[in-house]
């Protein structure tokens, strides 16, 4: 073949061996992970000529790591698109411009393997490439992110140094396939090894071990010599290959009580090992069940990441996402939308890990031209369709945890996905068929959608949705079939909102059996800028002419692993038992795993009087089966008048494999004691105030500017990108330039001062009319009664109602008692327990890869700005019963009658800077502390691809009032 030809020629190569399972050998194996000499050419044609000749003159070249990407080490730079092909749409054709590398290196391979086949393997290269050994070719292959091996037994030189030379393109006909939502990146990414095959060894194996009527049955399908034997010592199992056995002293796997046992194939030459699980995977009277149990898939997606490494992704990268799924109580990952390194699903069969392992196939990119041309539904593509999917499936398919083959994302329809789905179901039975795309869900064993609201998935789960397919039949199947949200939440920024409420219908329906978050991480790139200050680079960058910016960040990791907001709030949304107080005054307990009772947890609890603990001891909780509740007594009862607390956590009472005994897995609180009413003593004198801008200037010494009256929020993503978006509203009403005019400012007896405002955007007749009445109080302090109230006609909602002040920068301390320790808004409250926390002011900040509206505390009762030798304290007060202008804004974080709370964010920045910032180092801090008290807030929702904030958690301007005591510390 020349090399125009096998770039872009979409049909695999012959000289491929077929595809076997992945599986751990004691025959030789030499690793060739390391560093290869490297030359990057701009296009094919300019690529070093005779390169992988042994004789050739490679020392002037540099060296590269292998894995690796090229533009992660100098070599050209990384792009990001999310659907758009950043080259023309031709297939299967590619521009002259293509980036090619050759590789080369030297192995010295034992004298010990002459008379053995030798097989060159490459685990994952991106996206098409050719290998010579000792100057012969030897074969080509694409499917970037799949296996491919070569028999080199006739070129290898055993006892001597062989060459072996890759040359790899970035654009290949393969490409058309690969359009995936990530970072285009080019190189030897996965590992290589050179293998030594022995005569009578095992060339593959497939193992069927299911679970059955309380038993296991075990049947292991070898190629190769006829003579093996299976063995599982644990069981005592010694079998012939294809004969089949009832094991009742078998355990079964679920991700709940992953139960592995060790299984050898062995023969005169070779041991092959494998870890095996029990277990039925079966669509039963529509529903997904594992072993006979519904299935709740408490999921993410799954894209492989390192902000250094890219896809290069280390075994320590693995069990940290593997790790950090288990210990927020995720159960299930998609892996899109490409089959991961092997290791990883060994470390899902190990911990406990559903997977729907994806087929690597997108061709979303032909969205962009009416799905012309897309080669989903072309036959010249069918063979490579079929070969991607053999692939995978006889990769993997000896992983209890894979639960579900998927043929691909966002590909739509046609014959060439009925191949593979045909493949799937003839090859592997056992296992159902996910795909999402087609309409009418035809190609997939499940109801699989992206995105429903959770309007819709309310009528999915009643089984009463539309119909989607113009075949009644097929439309009858799908709507009889379980049903999965692949994708949903996208927790892009600061989000995503509304997982309580998909939680709740998830719970509800049998039939929605859950789904998977948008997605695991966020693929910020590790970059510096001019300063040399670090970020993370999303889309843009790095000088790319296409690109779709920050919407590759938008993951409940940030790209270093730390945990984002959303992360806590999933973990809490999805906790597997449900701790909560009854109507009549007791605690319930609900057990809500799979198959596991409460008897691996304990329950410690702590009572607290507004924050402070008064009284702590631990629950005798029964082993409470899994689906069950328990009622209990309350462990305590209040003793005080302070506002009173129960919490009551579930934590592992033994170390785990993936966490140690202490671990938290969920929480609940009840309330013992309301909050009492707050008596303040009014004091003579007068506020320090500007009588023309109409605000406080100083209170105790301390210089104050504020309040102002504030209806913006810098935006978030969700905000910020759909098409005609809350963001872009909002602007066009001016929220972000609200003007004041101060319409009159009265003394009143007893040093009272009372400041009439009216805060309007220009151009437009609407307005906010406010009163703040400030009443000095004993010992320095202020009493602030504010009163809000619209004016004509407001074009739509508001994202926040909200009182902003400057304080001097060295109030770096907040203590506050509400909702914490971390940020959130109307529709993330969930993680937020209350309690007393403190923190510094950088500390409330959270680092999203883009700057947004973030660190809001909500339900604050109090809050402490202390440093320098000065603080400032912030207490709400009940509002009169009855005032009439308390009614309005029934939303989160307003001031109500018998329970003062307000949302509280304290900055270094005002939300000007933050929303005029592209990366966290445009922040720079000030002279000046911002403070913002939320009457009320908006949710976040998760808009960016995906349900808009719920009508529960919209926010319209409408009457409000909140009254705060100011007191100096």
């Amino acid at each position: 073949m020349t090399p125009a030809s096998y770039v872009e020629d979409p049909r695999p190569d012959a000289r491929v061996l077929p595809p076997r399972a992945a599986a751990r050998s004691n025959a030789p194996r030499l690793g060739l992970n390391g560093q290869w000499r490297f030359d990057l050419a701009e296009t094919v044609a300019e690529a070093p000529a005779g390169f992988a000749e042994p004789g050739f003159d490679d020392s002037a070249w540099a060296q590269l790591p292998v894995p690796a990407h090229w533009q992660l080490h100098g070599y050209g730079r990384p792009a990001y698109t999310n659907t758009r092909y950043p080259f023309p749409i031709d297939p299967p054709r590619v521009p002259t411009e293509n980036p090619t590398g050759s590789y080369r290196r030297t192995v010295a391979v034992p004298a010990g393997w002459s008379g053995s086949r030798v097989v060159l393997r490459f685990e994952g290269v991106d996206s098409c490439f050719a290998v010579w050994v000792n100057g012969h070719e030897v074969g080509t292959a694409q499917g970037s992110r799949l296996p491919t091996e070569f028999d080199v037994t006739e070129v290898v030189r055993p006892g001597a140094d062989n060459l072996v030379a890759v040359r790899v393109h970035q654009w290949s006909a393969g490409s058309y396939l690969e359009d995936q939502d990530m970072w285009w990146m080019s190189g030897i990414f996965r590992d290589v090894s050179l293998l030594s095959r022995p005569a009578g060894g095992v060339d593959d194996v497939f193992v069927h071990a299911g679970y059955e009527d309380g038993a296991g049955t075990l049947r292991v399908d070898v190629t190769g010599d006829a003579g093996a034997r299976i063995l599982v010592p644990e069981l005592g199992v010694d079998i012939a290959p294809g004969e089949e056995v009832r094991l009742p002293a078998a355990q079964p796997w679920s991700a709940e009580v992953p139960r592995l046992y060790g299984l050898h194939v062995v023969t005169d030459a070779e041991r092959v090992d494998l870890r095996v699980g029990f277990r039925t995977v079966r669509i039963s009277d529509g529903l997904l069940t594992v072993n006979g149990n519904r299935v709740l898939l408490r999921g993410v997606n799954r894209h492989e990441f390192h902000p250094d490494r890219g896809r290069a992704v280390t075994e320590q990268d693995m069990l940290d996402d593997v790790l950090l799924m288990k210990r927020h109580n995720i159960n299930a990952v998609r892996t899109s939308h490409y089959p991961p390194h092997p290791r990883f699903l060994e470390l899902c069969d190990e911990y406990g890990l559903y997977v729907v392992d994806e087929c690597d196939l997108e061709t979303h990119g032909f969205v962009h031209v009416g799905w012309r041309g897309n080669p989903t539904d072309d036959p010249m593509w069918g063979d490579a369709y079929a070969d991607r999917m053999r692939r995978m499936v006889e990769r993997d398919k000896n992983h209890a945890s894979v639960v579900m083959w998927s043929l691909g994302n966002e590909s739509w329809t046609g014959r060439n996905l009925e191949r593979m789905y045909r493949y799937a179901h003839e090859r592997d039975p056992g296992r159902p068929v996910h795909y999402e795309h087609c309409p009418d869900g035809r190609w997939s064993d499940v109801y699989s959608r992206m995105y429903a609201s959770q309007a819709e998935t309310d009528l999915i789960g009643r089984r009463e949705e539309p119909a989607r397919g113009v075949d009644p039949v097929q439309d009858a199947a799908r709507r009889a079939a379980p049903f999965v949200l692949c994708e949903y939440a996208h927790a892009m920024g600061n989000g995503p909102g509304g997982l309580t409420e998909y939680q709740e219908l998830f719970e509800t329906h049998p039939r929605c059996q859950g789904g998977f978050v948008w997605e695991w991480i966020d693929h910020g790139l590790r970059t510096r800028d001019a300063q040399g200050r670090e970020f993370f680079g999303y889309g843009g960058d790095f000088g790319e002419e296409l690109h779709d910016g920050n919407f590759v960040a938008d993951g409940l990791l940030f790209p270093d692993r730390t945990p984002s907001p959303g992360l806590h709030e999933f973990a809490k949304v999805i906790e597997p038992v449900r701790i909560s107080g009854t109507p009549d005054g007791r605690l319930r307990i609900t057990n809500l795993h799979e198959v596991l009772d409460l008897g691996h947890l304990r329950f410690p609890w702590t009572v607290e009087e507004e924050g402070v603990e008064v009284e702590a001891g631990e629950l005798d909780v029964p082993r409470v089966a899994a689906g069950h509740s328990v009622e209990l007594d309350l462990p305590a009862k209040a003793a005080g008048d302070a506002e009173t607390w129960l919490t009551v956590r579930a934590v592992l009472a033994a170390d785990a494999t993936w966490a140690p005994a202490g671990h938290e897995i969920a929480w609940g609180q009840v309330r013992l004691v309301e909050r009492p009413r707050i008596a303040v003593a009014p004091a003579t004198g007068a506020p320090a105030l500007d009588r023309i801008r109409g605000v406080l200037t100083g209170l105790a010494g301390i210089a104050v500017d504020g309040p102002r009256l504030d209806a913006w929020r810098a935006p978030t993503d969700n905000d910020r990108i759909p098409r005609d978006s809350a963001a872009e509203a909002w602007r066009a009403t001016g929220l972000h330039r609200l003007r004041h005019r101060v319409l009159d400012v009265r003394d009143e007896d007893g040093g009272v001062v009372v400041v009439r405002t009216r805060t309007a955007p220009a151009a437009l007749d609407a307005g906010l009319l406010s009163t703040m009445r400030w009443t000095p109080l004993t010992g320095g302090g202020l009493l602030l009664d504010v009163s809000v109230r619209p004016e004509g006609e407001w074009p739509g909602p508001i994202p926040r109602l909200g009182l902003v002040w400057s304080l001097p920068a060295e109030l770096d301390d907040v203590t506050w008692y509400g909702g914490g320790p971390g940020e959130a808004y109307p529709d993330t409250l969930r993680a937020a327990r209350v309690g007393r926390f403190t923190s510094s002011v950088d500390g409330l900040q959270t680092p999203y890869v883009m700057p947004q509206e973030n660190g809001r505390r909500a339900d604050v009762r109090w809050a402490q700005l202390t440093g320098g030798g000065a603080g400032l304290r912030i207490e709400a007060l009940p509002v009169d019963d009855g005032d009439a202008e308390t009614s309005g804004l029934a939303t989160s974080g307003l001031a109500t009658f018998g329970l003062a709370t307000f949302g509280l964010t304290v900055r270094r920045w005002t939300s000007a800077a933050l929303d005029s910032a592209q990366h966290p180092v445009d922040l720079v801090p000030g002279d000046r502390v911002h403070l913002t008290v939320d009457l009320a807030h908006r949710g976040v929702g998760t808009a960016s691809c995906g349900p808009d904030v719920l009508p529960q958690h919209e926010l319209h301007a409408a009457p409000a009032r909140i009254r705060l005591a100011m007191t100096p510390v």
